[in-house]
């Protein structure tokens, strides 16, 4: 790890520390092993959750870049950091559903496994305190949290990251049955994806088997009390790895 002793902290989330540079515009993220459920309700530690997390984010935001989509990875200087642009987040949490499961189906009654066509694409408000509640977009617009065009460009975007992602995690062997992204704004007025893409926020499921169980391959292990989940994540990387 680099010598953090001496930056000054931003900002700790469930997942990251967020640290300044010697650059304003520069950012430096610290991923943790910490591991949370429930809106926090639930906490453990996931062994290497952090440099695999990392590691993986890296590799999957280099290959979105290649594709076109602005993102605010820089590299990573160690196994658990990456230097990312600032950014200013956008508060508001952007859910991708390829298939139906977890609160979609607890909140719908759609049954499991569902195929959505198209893929949906969901808005949450970005507040711990609110547990992160669904939002319409008459609402979102409503709160001002985001205006009529960057919610125009953060769904465009999110549909195109979906069938990139989609397309990748097929070749490995894994479902993309749903995940979280975050985008943010620079201080040149660029909006571009921000905070992580792994096993923490994407639900993986892994396509030789068939088991609704033994199929997981995300934080659902730990939120689920599955077990082994670090060999999951692990699992995850090796495959991603094998094929970027």
């Amino acid at each position: 790890m680099s010598d953090i002793s001496d930056r000054q902290q931003l900002y700790e989330g469930k997942a990251k520390i967020v640290y300044t540079t010697d650059d304003p515009e520069v950012l430096l993220a610290y991923y943790k092993d910490d591991a949370t459920a429930f809106n926090a309700q639930k906490r453990g530690t996931i062994t290497g959750k952090g440099e695999i997390n990392n590691t993986m984010s890296g590799h999957l935001f280099k290959l979105l870049e290649a594709a076109g989509i602005p993102t605010h990875f820089i590299d990573t200087p160690s196994p658990n950091e990456m230097r990312i642009k600032r950014v200013d987040i956008i508060p508001v949490e952007v859910i991708v559903r390829n298939i139906a499961a977890g609160s979609l189906c607890k909140q719908t009654g759609i049954p499991l496994g569902t195929v959505l066509q198209p893929p949906l694409v969901e808005f949450c408000y970005k507040n711990d305190q609110l547990g992160d509640p669904l939002l319409t977009r008459d609402r979102l617009l409503a709160m001002n949290l985001a205006s009529e065009e960057q919610l125009k460009s953060i769904e465009d975007l999110s549909r195109q990251i979906d069938q990139i992602l989609s397309d990748f995690f097929s070749q490995c062997g894994i479902t993309l049955v749903d995940f979280k992204l975050e985008f943010g704004m620079t201080s040149d007025g660029q909006l571009i994806l921000a905070d992580e893409i792994s096993p923490d926020t994407c639900r993986l499921w892994d396509q030789a088997e068939t088991d609704p169980n033994l199929r997981v391959m995300d934080k659902d292990r730990f939120r689920n009390d599955l077990g082994n989940v670090e060999s999951a994540y692990q699992q995850v990387l090796a495959r991603v790895l094998s094929h970027i």
